[in-house]
């Protein structure tokens, strides 16, 4: 059995990995992390990578793909959180990518705050397709 992780773990994780990371004078990564909880309860992280000619991702989608290739695709909690302003909310395109991985995912918890959650459903209540 995993052992349950809190929001405040949760948090603690993507915090660990913001840092900015220049690997060249085109790229950009890391002043977004986010880490994601399963239903299963296994924890997937991620950065973001902006590159000069806009073919980055965010951090959520980084995570989002690691949880891919374990198999998994019901996200339980997920938070982002940015070097410059703490835990911020994850973006439309994000939000969208969310709905779309699996049904149950409207029913992800996302952590927006310190002390406030709400659900995928309450911040894209009219996804681009049911």
């Amino acid at each position: 059995m995993l052992k349950s992780v809190t929001d405040e773990e949760l948090i603690a994780a993507a915090s660990a990995l913001v840092g900015l990371y220049q690997p060249s004078g085109n790229c950009v990564s890391g002043t977004v992390a986010s880490a994601l909880r399963t239903r299963s309860g296994r924890i997937y992280t991620g950065i973001c990578v902006d590159t000069a000619c806009s073919m980055g991702f965010c951090a959520e989608h980084a995570a989002v793909a690691e949880m891919l290739k374990a198999h998994e695709a019901e996200v339980e909690t997920i938070v982002a959180v940015s070097a410059d302003a703490g835990i911020i909310a994850p973006c439309g395109r994000c939000r969208e990518l969310l709905w779309q991985v699996h049904p149950s995912n409207r029913a992800t918890r996302v952590i927006i705050s310190s002390d406030r959650t709400v659900t995928l459903a309450e911040l894209l209540p009219e996804p681009w397709q049911s």
